[in-house]
């Protein structure tokens, strides 16, 4: 083995740990995963994590945060709505709790990348059948929603409306199909107050 070969492959798990990232999901199985109703509206196809079916919440039951940042490549088929959670509450229906929305035409007009109940994107962002990334940064009460990259949603949250909870997906009703696929979050330090 090269000299080059062997420094860069010991420097591989020190950018992986100084990143901070955890994979949520193997690409397999279910394992960390918890849907508060209709558990048969989630299943593994083809390496992605799909709701289909009744609506439904799967939470990542491995910990819960207070601030961090999650994402996630999703695809959604014409006229589905899903949605990313985070300080989500553990319970049966809707949860409490922030929602990313997932929805590019259902008929619900508040569009992807919205902070749901609080900052409305009314545009298309994003055309079905294609994958596109959702990546949240929830730190104190700032949060900040990219889609693919582009910042759609800087919101300072005067109220702190929820501080704590676990991170989940949506699968909102019979008629949506939604895939999600390198689904990563990362804990974040409490910013510091000035």
């Amino acid at each position: 083995m090269s000299k080059s070969v062997l420094l860069l492959l010991l420097a591989l798990p020190l950018c992986a740990a100084d990143k901070g990232w955890v994979t949520m999901f193997d690409g397999k199985t279910l394992n960390n995963w918890k849907a508060n109703e209709h558990p048969e509206s989630w299943t593994v196809v083809d390496g992605t994590i799909q709701g289909k079916g009744p609506k439904s919440h799967l939470y990542w039951m491995k910990q819960e945060f207070t601030d961090c940042e999650f994402k996630a490549d999703i695809k959604l088929t014409h006229g589905s709505n899903s949605g990313m959670y985070f300080r989500a509450a553990w319970g049966e229906s809707w949860p409490k709790g922030y929602e990313a929305q997932v929805n590019n035409t259902h008929k619900d007009p508040v569009k992807t990348g919205s902070l749901y109940n609080f900052v409305k994107v009314l545009e298309q962002l994003v055309p079905d059948d294609t994958w596109w990334n959702q990546h949240i940064i929830a730190q104190g009460n700032h949060i900040v929603i990219k889609v693919n990259g582009k910042t759609v949603v800087d919101f300072v949250d005067e109220k702190n409306t929820f501080v704590k909870g676990y991170l989940a997906l949506q699968q909102h009703d019979p008629n949506s199909v939604v895939q999600y696929k390198n689904l990563m979050c990362k804990p974040l330090k409490p910013a510091k107050k000035k």
